[in-house]
């Protein structure tokens, strides 16, 4: 993985300073060497920090095609590329690298935008087109690598991180609705928390004319009818179809110039992929396992068990209390975004161990609970009437959808239940994950100032997601489950899952994430099995344990789903991440921000001792997102 930046300005030339700055903001992507690229013209300019994985000799960008009409940069993998590479050659293409990156420029030529069905891995990638003038900007389907636009004083920035853009010149502000909707939603496919600054949306591209910015979608998840699938197979036939699936999505992500490693867990998911990983690994594979002081959050010992299973190279990164507080601020400086735990942050120091162990590459478990309803939430969506959630997987009208433009705030307050019947309203239930997300939604909104409330009281964030989705063509007719795993797919998935435990965690320290869940051909194939596959009674992930029992350990296939989250600073008082939390939170930096009112939050510390533990840990979830504001607002120092 790398980091990308590009310019395209309509008036005023690129200064080399500008282009210059931006690039070197994403060293930390790509310390292996940052080149930038500028037209004669100066209109168009490139930039490019390289994580050397493949082609180690050759492989620098900006890289051009033969008659130098088309310059590209790229942030990612594709797998299966020297194939491409063979078919490329013999219709006469002229490679000057033996990148994969090298492939999106050839097939361009030949296909134009289309060459983004042709391509399969993690990717983002910006291609100057000079003789159709055209910035053509492009995001993998399932968004795990992030790429940032913005459109300021004549001229179209993008970049794999927000930090770029403020670097090259974007303003720094918070975004109106930062916080309003924060705990189940964040607002459309392409907002941020910053003004002026969206996000090209998982599966679309984006043309830069001199007409405009234009978007276009490229694929979706496109779930198959209720009703509509074929007579149901015996599991005897889903089961093979899921093995071969995962089996080459992890085999492919294997392939690399530097040592592959992979993330283990407790879990299910992190496990299977190791599993597999080994079978194909040359020798032991090496497996890196968190592990945590409070006993309840330690999955050390189980995934000990799972590493020596597979023959694998067990490495345990112990994390504690006074670690995450030392490392929370430059966590999620890098994330940017808010958090409601510090999970991220010991990620942050996963990665670290893993850089510093000599690893490059990893694999990880990210995106089956997407995929396969793993979250304990789904399963009360397999049956949303029996839930008291309603359900009706009826078409999804314009009609249904206009109503919600005229509500109110529903997350605030009292209106949680209007809130929810508009969302009853529009798709016929609610999926859990989003009631639950209005509970936090509420905490949240209770700690805000009535200035700021009242200013967006006839907002709707309701609306502005559905409206950024394809509703009447991808949730219509739909089984509710597969509604649910849509939309959690389209907004948190990419947007805090991918975000703030993956890749940004990740290449904080260059460390590149490859995630066989999220293989878009594994994606599809579990696309067209049905819902009894995914989760069936009790048992969720149910074609994933079939499948791979033999993969895993015993304790494994038999365990629940444990979220991944560390220790809760509200559990210990005299840990330095409360102390921090504390400290932050009663001071100045939070003063400074428009959205909170002080007086409520310290009102809310005061009152944690007298809670018991349950609540101690609710409410821990509130004071987090409001830490990490303070975090974001100090390093960036964010206008309102």
């Amino acid at each position: 993985m790398c980091g990308i930046v590009a310019i395209w300005s309509r008036n005023a030339p690129i200064a080399d300073e500008t282009i210059e700055k931006a690039t070197l903001a994403l060293r930390h992507r790509g310390p292996d060497g940052q080149r930038h690229w500028t037209d004669k013209n100066r209109r168009v300019a490139l930039g490019h920090a390289r994580l050397s994985i493949i082609d180690l000799a050759t492989g620098n960008q900006p890289i051009a095609n033969e008659d130098e009409t088309l310059r590209v940069v790229v942030n990612g993998e594709f797998y299966g590329y020297e194939g491409i590479q063979d078919q490329l050659v013999k219709a006469g293409h002229r490679l000057r690298t033996r990148s994969d990156s090298e492939i999106t420029l050839h097939l361009y030529e030949d296909a134009g935008v289309r060459c983004l069905q042709q391509l399969r891995g993690e990717f983002a990638m910006v291609l100057w087109d000079s003789k159709n003038e055209v910035l053509f900007a492009a995001r993998d389907r399932l968004g795990i690598k992030p790429l940032f636009y913005a459109v300021h004083e004549g001229a179209v920035y993008f970049a794999s991180e927000v930090k770029a853009l403020f670097a090259a010149g974007v303003p720094a502000r918070w975004g109106r609705q930062s916080l309003y909707g924060y705990g189940w939603c964040e607002g459309p496919q392409e907002s941020t928390l910053f003004d002026g600054i969206f996000q090209v949306p998982p599966g679309y591209c984006l043309l830069v004319t001199g007409e405009g910015v234009h978007s276009q979608k490229y694929w979706d998840f496109s779930y198959p009818r209720a009703g509509a699938d074929c007579a149901p197979r015996p599991d005897a036939e889903y089961a093979p179809e899921f093995h071969q699936a995962l089996d080459e999505a992890v085999r492919i992500r294997l392939r690399a110039d530097v040592p592959v490693g992979c993330y283990l867990s407790g879990g299910i998911d992190s496990c299977a992929i190791l599993g597999l990983a080994a079978r194909h690994h040359r020798g032991p594979i090496r497996a890196f396992t968190l592990t945590f002081d409070r006993p309840e959050y330690n999955e050390g010992e189980i995934a000990r068990q799972m590493a020596a299973k597979a023959g694998a190279d067990y490495f345990a990164i112990p994390v504690r209390q006074d670690d995450l507080a030392d490392c929370f601020a430059d966590a999620v400086v890098q994330s940017e975004t808010l958090c409601v735990n510090a999970h991220g942050v010991a990620k942050y120091l996963l990665s670290r161990a893993v850089r510093d162990a000599g690893f490059k590459v990893v694999l990880t478990g990210e995106g089956s609970d997407e995929i396969l309803g793993g979250y304990m939430h789904f399963r009360r969506d397999v049956n949303p009437a029996a839930n008291g959630a309603g359900c009706n997987a009826g078409p999804v009208s314009a009609h249904s959808q206009a109503g919600t433009r005229e509500s109110s705030h529903c997350a605030a307050g009292g209106r949680r239940t209007q809130f929810k019947a508009e969302v009853r309203r529009t798709i016929g239930f609610v999926p859990a994950w989003i009631d639950s997300g209005l509970a936090l939604s509420e905490k949240i909104h209770a700690v805000l100032s009535e200035d700021y409330l009242d200013a967006l009281s006839g907002e709707n964030g309701l609306h502005s997601v559905f409206e950024s989705l394809d509703a009447p063509g991808q949730l219509a007719g739909r089984d509710p489950l597969h509604q649910s795993l849509y939309l959690w797919a389209k907004t948190r998935l990419p947007n805090y899952i991918l975000t703030l435990l993956g890749d940004r965690m990740e290449m904080a320290h260059s460390v590149e994430g490859r995630v066989p869940f999220l293989d878009h051909h594994f994606v599809e194939t579990m696309r067209s099995q049905p819902v009894t596959q995914k989760i069936r009674g009790a048992v969720q992930k149910y074609i994933l344990r079939e499948s791979l029992r033999d993969v895993v350990t015993d304790t494994v296939y038999r365990r629940h789903k444990h979220p991944f989250l560390s220790p809760p600073a509200t559990l210990d008082p005299r840990g330095r991440l409360y102390m921090l939390l504390d400290d932050v939170l009663r001071g100045p930096i939070l003063r400074s921000i428009p959205f909170f009112d002080q007086r409520r939050i310290v009102q809310l510390l005061d009152r944690l001792p007298g809670m018991d533990e349950s609540e101690r840990v609710a409410n821990d979830q509130v004071l987090m997102v409001a830490l990490s504001a303070c975090v974001l607002q100090e390093r960036f120092r964010l206008a309102a």
